[in-house]
C-alpha cells in the first residue's frame, strides 16, 4: 500500500513553520501560533502545531496560507 510520507514525514513545511516561528519576533510559542491562527478563523491547537511541526500531521492548503499570512512569506518559501 503506497504512503504518502516524505522522509517519514506526513508534511514537508513543518521544519520550515518550526524556524519561521523559533525566529519570529519577539519569539513565538506553539501556543501563540495556535492562537494567532485560531485569530484567523483557523481551527488548531497548540498539540496540533506540535504534530505539524514533528510531520506527524498533514497540513491543509487553508492552514498553509494560514501560516503564510502570520509569517508574511509565500507558500513557495514554506517548501
Amino acid at each position: 500500500m503506497f504512503k504518502n510520507k516524505a522522509n517519514g514525514r506526513n508534511n514537508i513545511c513543518g521544519i520550515k513553520i518550526a524556524e519561521l516561528r523559533k525566529n519570529y519576533q519577539p519569539k513565538m510559542s506553539q501556543r501563540k501560533l495556535a492562537d494567532k491562527c485560531q485569530l484567523n478563523g483557523i481551527d488548531i491547537d497548540k498539540n496540533a502545531i506540535q504534530r505539524i511541526e514533528s510531520g506527524q500531521r498533514f497540513i491543509t492548503d487553508i492552514e498553509l496560507l494560514c501560516f503564510c499570512k502570520i509569517f508574511n512569506v509565500s507558500a513557495d518559501q514554506l517548501f
